[in-house]
């Protein structure tokens, strides 16, 4: 392992074990709660918090778009995972709240992934390098933004922080925060803990099928790699059109396929318009308009 990493490392692991009585103190029987999605960051999450030796459950929250090998993936090597009830699907969400899941307008993490642990203290495994909005993030904060910064101040302001959370609220600790994606294959790699074999396929990041916050290109392979998944959509997306989009001038007019088009897209309606007028921004072949449609025929035809 690398000097870096080892680094980075032993700060987690310390970072963890001076605050598990602070996890103790919300929940004494089950410590942490420790968000797992299968992927690598995750999985570093988890095999830091066995390292150091604290008290942890950890769970996985279903979506119903989730990679099945992803699924088999958790199942076999994290048996002790706990899976989430799943009491609705996203393409009835998507209909219950009259909206697609955008870049944007992110509901599916608030309806499906951030339900649990209220009241209690979080491990995530977000990364300041993935995004711009991510960087500004920090190790200890509290779900309803009352409070963000390090432990160390977390600390200082303890009492006064424990009467803010109530309710929905959770204290979220992040401790692979200043990790980034070399450390966290370094870690992996060098512990000797097996990930899932989507990353093997090419997948640089892995979470539910057609995620929004996927790259265009990253859709359009799932689109064909899960067809069924893509026809769900498509028909949550007529359903739109009939019951909600059909009384909005602004998006009169456009085809299934062009709903598709845009929605994969990650623009917005009007940055859509210009692109799809203008050759000069996007060709058929970047925006995958030729593509979308024979996939959307294939998937309604039951075959990829």
């Amino acid at each position: 392992m690398k000097e870096t990493t080892k680094k980075k490392l032993d700060y987690s692991i310390n970072l963890l074990r001076k605050s598990e009585a602070l996890a103790l103190r919300y929940d004494p029987n089950g410590g942490f709660c420790l968000a797992f999605s299968g992927g690598k960051d995750s999985q570093a999450l988890y095999h830091v918090a066995k390292l150091a030796g604290v008290k942890f459950h950890a769970f996985f929250s279903p979506t119903s778009v989730d990679p099945p090998l992803l699924i088999r993936f958790i199942r076999r090597q994290y048996p002790d995972v706990e899976f989430m009830k799943l009491t609705t699907n996203i393409w009835e969400m998507a209909k219950k709240k009259r909206i697609l899941p955008t870049m944007i307008r992110r509901w599916c993490c608030a309806e499906f992934k951030e339900i649990y642990g209220a009241g209690k203290v979080t491990l995530i495994g977000i990364r300041r390098e993935e995004s711009a909005r991510r960087a500004k993030r920090n190790e200890v904060e509290v779900s309803s933004r009352k409070f963000s910064e390090n432990f160390d101040q977390f600390s200082e302001h303890e009492e006064e922080m424990v009467t803010c959370v109530s309710g929905k609220d959770k204290i979220l600790l992040s401790p692979i925060l200043t990790w980034t994606e070399g450390d966290v294959w370094d870690f992996l790699n060098s512990e000797g803990i097996p990930h899932c074999e989507l990353y093997d396929q090419g997948y640089k990041r892995i979470g539910c099928i057609m995620c929004p916050m996927s790259t265009t290109r990253q859709k359009l392979r799932e689109m064909e790699e899960y067809p069924h998944v893509l026809r769900k959509w498509c028909q949550t997306i007529e359903w739109l059109d009939e019951h909600v989009w059909k009384y909005n001038e602004k998006i009169e007019n456009i085809t299934l396929r062009d709903r598709v088009h845009w929605w994969i897209s990650g623009l917005s309606l009007e940055e859509y318009r210009q692109a799809y007028m203008s050759p000069t921004l996007f060709s058929k072949e970047e925006m995958g308009e030729d593509k979308i449609e024979k996939l959307i025929k294939a998937a309604f035809n039951g075959a990829k």
